[in-house]
């Protein structure tokens, strides 16, 4: 517990690496959807006008979105294209915070996620920016550590 008085600078979030089960090469420049909401219930008592009680339901997860630029790779797709042919593989995904020294200061571990969409990069002729990718994973769970 930090002392009175004593600042915590919040993290920056340009350090960070996703790590994947058995995939080797998986360096991506973005990663949203990280988040994690209760579900909520009304129920309407009877004769009671005034108010709707709200009470907590399952907790759920939404997909998790992961951006690269695009490589001569095809592990991700691989592991997609298996998934469009029912043959799905889980696999445990971490999102990776490191500090300005290089240490790993938080972590974001997905359980049993697997690619659920995959969207390929946009070409035009004048455009001299990097292609990237997206793939989208579905997963059962989120703990942060």
């Amino acid at each position: 517990m930090p002392f009175l008085g004593e600042r915590i600078d919040p993290l920056a979030t340009r350090k960070f690496c996703i790590e994947i089960d058995s995939i080797a090469e998986a360096a991506f420049t973005e990663a949203a959807g990280l988040e994690a909401e209760v579900e909520v219930f009304e129920y309407q008592e009877g004769g009671n006008n005034f108010f709707t009680h709200k009470l907590p339901g399952r907790l759920k997860f939404p997909n998790v979105t992961l951006k690269r630029g695009v490589t001569t790779s095809n592990e991700l797709w691989d592991w997609f294209e298996k998934t469009s042919y029912g043959k799905t593989e889980r696999r445990n995904i971490s999102i990776v915070l490191y500090d300005q020294a290089g240490e790993e200061v938080r972590r974001w571990n997905l359980t049993n996620a697997y690619p659920m969409k995959w969207t390929g990069p946009s070409f035009r002729a004048s455009d001299n920016s990097i292609s990237i990718e997206s793939i989208e994973f579905a997963h059962e769970g989120m703990s942060p550590q």
